[in-house]
């Protein structure tokens, strides 16, 4: 119980410590920064233009509210009196944002580009998913554009395609700030919607999240009918196989055609409405919106068709295994599928968490400073995990085998990361932790290649020396004559005299490895020896005891 809690406490400090180091992780390695560094450093940028996807990701929001004036804050700065200025304004709202609009000239055509920019990407424009945006402050450096410069997305206009360009600036106090690049800006300047093409949203239309609500339903209707077509094809595709193939369950591409198809098509869909999504004109907002959680969606169609395909070759393997008997390949297949599927749910799950904005690569890094102090409070775990590896690598057990394991004797079913599951003869169900099993003397009764033979049995003392010399050569005779016992280790001798019984031992070796099997040969030898001693009228031996009165009364 002491132990327990220790651990427990262990495991609670470990914890303690990993979220210490997370949060020592967001700074530089080392000892703190001095007073003045953290004085003269620069604040956060509350617009989040630090990063290309920070600035995307605020000016969609800007304009799904429908807030102008704080888009205007992701356009190039005015150059001239008040330029500074209006780069500060951070923290007062759109009201002080609406109040400065009057005099300061440039939130008002910043805010005039961000409603053309809008009308232009609602009519055809495009801007890169969200994972595909750098969340880098650098930005993507290996692009060909200049280091400042970055693209994230297209404006479609009766010229041709034109980019849209994001520049790397720095503001007043020091930092660095992605805007809208100045030849962007120019062509947005210039851009002429077209015929129809006016407002995002109009009075008679229903909004929802800043978007009409019939460009959400357009979407929508697009991803529903993308899913559809391709279940709908992966449907007559396995139709086919199973007309094609006769035994098509036992079929290794089948099976795998059968596992991969349902995510296979999840995904396929996922890329049809990428694909599409530009081409049906809706706003931009509900269309990044849906490309975002879309995006996730791609993900985790990855991670189950990874899944469902190590699932299906690892039957396939375990089928094979299983017909050559190899036994010990299925216990390091069924490992092998485990520990693929936890990396894979780890992969998907980090990659999740990236789509979705949150920033894992502190996360990582801190997971290798706290990594050290969570094993104090998992030694167990980890010992189990060494264990079944040596396990596997010394095969002392397969699943299978009969065998004695310490105190407990039964069929090993299964040889996990952290436990081993073995059957007893009560039919009950023990799991023993592969750590106590990697230091536990084990006894393999399926690696037998022959089974014993050896009784004692016991002749009354009425039985003369000929009768005994001839009882030996019938029972040689008859372990000469079984086929099933293997003739170089057997032997029947005269063993000597007990207490109440002349000894006969039988040694030998039947010629099998099954249990069963080693003992209907047993039987059969057993009946053999009983019909012989009845044949020859030599009785078996039981304890006995003489009493001998003497009566000491004279007469």
């Amino acid at each position: 119980m002491k132990a327990g809690l220790a651990s427990f406490r262990i495991l609670i400090a470990a914890i303690g410590l990993t979220f210490a180091s997370f949060a020592a992780a967001q700074t530089l390695p080392g000892t703190e920064p001095p007073a003045e560094e953290i004085a003269t450093a620069p604040a956060p940028d509350p617009f989040g233009r630090e990063t290309p996807r920070g600035t995307i990701t605020g000016l969609l929001r800007a304009l799904a509210d429908g807030d102008y004036l704080r888009a205007a804050q992701y356009f190039p700065a005015e150059e001239g009196p008040g330029a500074e200025a209006e780069s500060e304004i951070s923290e007062d709202g759109a009201d002080a944002l609406a109040a400065d609009a009057e005099t300061k000239p440039g939130l008002d055509r910043g805010a005039d580009l961000a409603r053309k920019l809008q009308i232009a990407l609602d009519s055809g424009g495009s801007l890169l998913a969200f994972p595909l945006l750098s969340n880098e402050a650098a930005g993507v450096v290996d692009d060909g554009l200049a280091q400042n410069l970055e693209q994230v997305g297209t404006l479609s206009g009766e010229e041709g395609a034109t980019p849209i360009l994001l520049q790397q600036t720095t503001a007043a106090d020091g930092s660095t700030q992605w805007r809208i690049a100045p030849e962007t800006a120019e062509e947005i300047a210039d851009f002429v919607p077209a015929e129809g093409v006016e407002e995002t949203i109009t009075d008679e239309q229903v909004a929802l999240a800043g978007a009409p609500l019939i460009d959400w339903l357009k979407l929508v209707a697009l991803a529903l009918l993308a899913f559809a077509a391709f279940r709908l094809l992966a449907a007559l595709i396995m139709a086919v196989f199973r007309r094609a193939i006769a035994e098509h369950d036992t079929n290794p591409i089948y099976r795998f055609l059968h596992a991969a198809m349902p995510p296979l098509s999840l995904y396929l869909a996922v890329l049809t409405f990428y694909a599409t999504a530009d081409n049906l004109g809706v706003s931009i907002v509900a269309r990044q919106t849906l490309l975002r959680y879309a995006a996730i969606v791609a993900w985790i169609a990855l991670a189950w068709f990874a899944l469902r395909l190590v699932d299906a070759i690892a039957r396939v393997v375990t089928g094979r295994m299983h017909r050559a008997e190899r036994r010990q390949a299925v216990t390091i297949v069924s490992f092998l599928r485990r520990g693929a599927k936890v990396l894979l749910l780890a992969i998907a799950f980090v990659a999740v968490l990236d789509t979705v904005g949150l920033d894992v690569t502190t996360g990582i890094a801190a997971l290798g400073i706290g990594g050290l102090a969570l094993a104090l409070g998992a030694q167990k775990t980890i010992e189990n995990l060494v264990g079944s590896v040596t396990l596997i690598a010394d095969k002392p057990v397969q699943v299978g085998d009969a065998a004695q394991i310490g105190e407990v004797f039964g069929t090993v079913e299964d040889i996990g990361m952290r436990s081993t599951l073995v059957r007893t003869l009560n039919r009950t169900r023990v799991s023993i932790p592969n750590g106590y099993l990697a230091s536990e003397r084990i006894e393999n009764y399926a690696l037998r290649d022959r089974f014993l033979f050896h009784q004692t049995i016991g002749v009354t003392y009425h039985t003369d020396a000929e009768q005994m010399e001839r009882l030996l050569g019938e029972l040689r005779t008859i372990i000469a004559e079984d086929g099933n016992i293997i003739d170089d280790d057997a032997r029947v001798r005269f063993h000597g005299f007990g207490d109440s019984a002349l000894q006969i031992e039988i040694f030998a070796y039947f010629n099998t490895r099954s249990y069963p099997e080693s003992l209907a040969m047993q039987e059969t030898l057993l009946f053999a020896i009983m019909r012989k001693l009845d044949e020859l009228g030599i009785a078996f031996a039981f304890p006995t005891q003489t009493i001998h009165v003497q009566n000491d009364i004279a007469d």
